[in-house]
């Protein structure tokens, strides 16, 4: 006999997340597309709505704010990179760390759906001001670690473990932008092969 509880349990385990995951991602490929043809700005949440074939009450199950589409997984990515930081061997450099660490975005965003991120961020006044600001709170996040690994200094406490992450954001950028320049060829090996250029430039000037 099958109980509420079971009929609970089930449509909130493993099936329904996956279902969810599904959905979610299918209505971001919907509206990246949309954005990508009509800009972001120019794009309404009632017309995602309906070439997703969805309700505006199912989307905002979904999103919070148009702007989720674009940024809600990446924005919660900080603890994600945060724990892939602090997995790595305390005497690692710390350049290196950070390398590997910002590597666990690659597994997280598909490449043809970073690059369509890549172009609207470009492209958007409001998309390039959320983008500062989710990487001001990844900034937030990893600096402390950063500053233990640097371990003791003359500079105010928090400067260096800033600096370092500030810097290491700004490489990730600018390899974006190379990349999104060359149309996303060779793509995510060629982004991290951007990146290690930046990285490698800024630690060795």
């Amino acid at each position: 006999m099958t109980t509420r509880h079971d009929r609970s349990e089930a449509a909130t385990g493993p099936m329904w997340e996956r279902t969810r995951r599904r959905v979610r991602e299918e209505i971001t490929d919907v509206a990246l597309a949309l954005f990508l043809e009509q800009g972001f700005e120019n794009t309404t949440v009632d017309q995602v709505v309906a070439a997703a074939g969805i309700s505006r009450r199912s989307f905002f199950r979904y999103f919070g704010t148009k702007e989720d589409i674009v940024f809600g997984d990446l924005a919660e990515q900080g603890p994600v990179i945060l724990a892939a930081l602090e997995a790595r061997p305390d005497d690692e450099p710390v350049w290196e760390a950070l390398r590997h660490a910002f590597a666990v975005l690659n597994t997280q965003v598909a490449p043809q759906r970073g690059l369509a991120i890549a172009r609207l961020v470009a492209t958007s006044p409001g998309l390039r001001a959320a983008h500062l600001e989710k990487h001001l709170r990844w900034q937030e996040q990893l600096a402390p670690e950063v500053e233990r690994r640097l371990g003791d200094g003359d500079a105010p406490p928090g400067l260096r473990g800033q600096a370092v992450v500030a810097t290491v954001l700004a490489c990730l950028d600018a390899a974006t932008a190379v990349w999104l320049d060359r149309g996303g060829k060779g793509g995510i090996e060629d982004l991290e092969r951007l990146y290690d250029q930046a990285l490698t430039t800024v630690r060795d000037s």
